[in-house]
């Protein structure tokens, strides 16, 4: 059996939105998805464990990195540096395995300059009440970034056409079951089908 490239899935969403408890389901659901883990300047949040949530760096050891050519996408979000490990995510691709990414916008439109066959995921919120909600009750930020998190969601949104599937997270488990059916269908494609069964395929025809 010769492998196809793997799957490269980037699901991005406004803060708030509950993206990341998403992709924890999404992970824990026996798809065999690889979480690419992000490297940061943000300080982690008191349940954040480094190298499982993200990578935490100094911003000099970020700028480093990003001298030496060392991120596939990078982005500043709220005044910290966000960025994916390139050799990573090609050796992940080029083994057969699927990928997912969880990034925003401006990271997402990079990928999709780089990697053009990848398949982005939009999450949004029921409302825009329902966000500023979640956004309040989660008490780890103050009012003034709340206010400017809300803001950067509208403009977010406004690259909504850029992505190819749009799941509304209004029921975490009905949202999982969107996700789990993208993932499926996107496996199931012919060009990744055509390769992965080619002797199969070779035998009926």
């Amino acid at each position: 059996m010769t492998n196809t490239a793997g799957c490269l899935f980037v699901i991005s969403a406004p803060s708030g939105t509950g993206k990341t408890s998403l992709v924890r389901a999404l992970l824990q659901s026996d798809l065999n998805l690889n979480l690419s883990i992000s490297h940061t300047t943000r300080p982690p949040r008191s349940e954040e464990v480094n190298g499982r949530d993200y990578h935490f760096v100094s911003k000099d050891t970020f700028q480093q990195m990003l001298v030496s050519g060392e991120f596939l996408e990078s982005a500043e979000v709220y005044g910290n540096l966000y960025g994916t490990s390139q050799r990573w995510v090609n050796e992940v691709i080029a083994s057969g395995q699927d990928i997912l990414l969880e990034i925003d916008c401006q990271g997402a439109r990079q990928i999709q300059r780089i990697f053009p066959q990848s398949v982005g995921i939009f999450i949004l919120p029921p409302s825009v009440n329902s966000l500023a909600i979640r956004l309040k009750t989660r008490a780890q930020d103050n009012p003034e970034i709340i206010q400017k998190r809300l803001a950067a969601a509208r403009e977010e949104v406004s690259h909504i056409a850029e992505f190819d599937y749009i799941v509304i997270n209004n029921e975490l488990d009905e949202a999982l079951r969107d996700l789990i059916c993208i993932i499926k269908a996107e496996r199931l494609k012919k060009e990744h089908q055509v390769i992965k069964h080619h002797a199969l395929i070779a035998q009926l025809t």
